[in-house]
């Protein structure tokens, strides 16, 4: 009896060793936060997750996935950054320049990877592009404002002052006016500013513009993008074109652009994150990259509405057409 007991035991153990050196390893725990809540940022963490997935990181199965918004408060996102340091996340996703200041602000350690910003340099994110340096590597959204403006005159060639309506405490959005400025001199072009602090002034500002502009162009700021419907409504009622940064501002009634799809910058960033993961790469020697094409979208309805005749040119170029 004795014998045949300690045979039993022996085979317990041996299944318990073989259970566990066949044991999967932890959980990949990633943790994004997210400074508002409107469709580009959206697109941005939907391919980010599509990515990941594709690469063999997915969501419930081999990783945990903790998505957070700041609801356009860095207090908010600060807190949250210290959530996910407390909880240990492997890598932190953070999506635009406030989010991704409060995770770099909380942890030096964790990887960040970043998107939606425009200007990681200048934001104290990173030593440059080229390498980083820290913690933090990721993709940019820097806008080609220079070719928006072009677009803006392919379309409106009569067109002379040009109204922008950004938020003046949002450093992507100050340097984009800045380019803007340069880019529209060289265009003979005259900008004319309408800065908010708060999606609430949004459409008021846009009011503001009224009878000094022929058009108005919005970059991607997270404060506007956010209040787009304000801005699109005075657009319709007194016939002015709307020209913005970005694809998700066309199909929710703005005329027309040339820009980023954060769909596929997301997913750019979502393969680069999957590398750090799997050790192959690391953020302060990993290059922060732009999109490396640009999407043209148009809006054949909202130029209905507005009495515009798109050139037929353009329409053939154009990525994507809403009609």
């Amino acid at each position: 009896m004795k014998k045949v007991w300690s045979l039993i035991l022996l085979g317990v153990l041996l299944v318990s060793l073989l259970a566990a050196g066949c044991a999967p390893e932890a959980d990949v725990r990633i943790g994004i936060m997210q400074i508002a809540e409107h469709d580009a940022l959206d697109d941005a963490r939907k391919g980010f997750i599509e990515a990941l997935k594709d690469e063999g990181f997915e969501d419930g199965k081999n990783v945990i996935i903790d998505v957070q918004n700041a609801h356009g408060e860095f207090t908010t996102a600060t807190t949250i950054a210290e959530g996910f340091v407390a909880d240990k996340v492997d890598l932190i996703l953070a999506i635009a320049t406030p989010t991704a200041q409060a995770a770099l602000n909380t942890t030096k350690d964790i990887p960040i990877v970043i998107t939606a910003v425009t200007d990681p340099v200048s934001t104290g994110l990173a030593d440059s592009l080229e390498k980083p340096g820290g913690n933090v590597t990721g993709t940019h959204d820097m806008n080609p404002v220079k070719e928006q403006l072009a677009l803006l005159q392919e379309i409106f060639p009569e067109a002379t002052r040009v109204g922008v309506i950004f938020n003046s405490g949002e450093e992507n959005s100050l340097v984009q006016v800045e380019i803007l400025e340069e880019e529209a001199a060289l265009a003979g072009l005259t900008v004319v500013k309408a800065p908010v602090t708060a999606t609430g002034e949004v459409g008021t500002a846009a009011e503001s513009l009224l009878g000094k502009v022929d058009v108005i162009y919005i970059p991607t700021d997270n404060t506007v993008v956010e209040a787009i419907a304000s801005v699109i409504q005075v657009s319709e009622e007194h016939l002015i074109p709307i020209i913005p940064g970005e694809a998700s501002c066309v199909r929710a009634g703005a005329l027309a652009t040339i820009g980023i799809d954060y769909s596929v910058l997301g997913y750019q960033t979502g393969k680069m994150a999957a590398k750090i993961l799997r050790g192959e790469a690391e953020p302060a020697s990993m290059a922060i990259e732009g999109q490396s094409k640009y999407s043209i979208a148009v809006n054949k309805i909202t130029a209905d509405k507005l009495g515009i005749t798109l050139p037929q040119s353009l329409l053939e170029r154009a990525d994507e057409i809403v009609e």
